[in-house]
């Protein structure tokens, strides 16, 4: 597995451990259904949050959450979607990010609430 590979599994790893540790429950890791995939989805007070983890090595290009563009939020809500309509879900949704960045054995974790709302079209 690529070094980056490894460092994202990580980071999704730390992001549920802190996720459990404030009380949310994690139903499904690393989800895919064809070429539609999730990070965390958790639940948490009747809320279901789909949560993206990005985690870097470095903020020299930018926090990781500045690398989520309107294509990938797309790519997010759609993937939400599939899962809602195969797990026959009707609950309230969120959308969350974690951001983790390692710099010299130290990682700082910043989980953002509400991070986006689906795009309308």
């Amino acid at each position: 597995m690529a070094e980056h590979n490894i460092l994202g599994k990580e980071g999704e790893e730390m992001a549920a451990k802190y996720l459990e540790d404030k009380g949310y429950t994690i139903l499904d890791r690393d989800w895919h259904c064809g070429h539609k995939d999730l990070d965390l989805v958790a639940t948490k007070d009747d809320t279901v949050v789909f949560v993206e983890v990005k985690t870097r090595t470095s903020t020299d290009w930018g926090d990781p959450e500045d690398f989520i563009n309107d294509r990938k939020i797309r790519r997010i809500v759609n993937s939400a979607d599939a899962y809602i309509r195969y797990n026959r879900i009707d609950k309230d949704v969120r959308f969350d990010v974690v951001s983790i960045v390692v710099e010299k054995g130290e990682f700082k974790l910043e989980h953002i609430e509400q991070a986006f709302f689906p795009p309308v079209e």
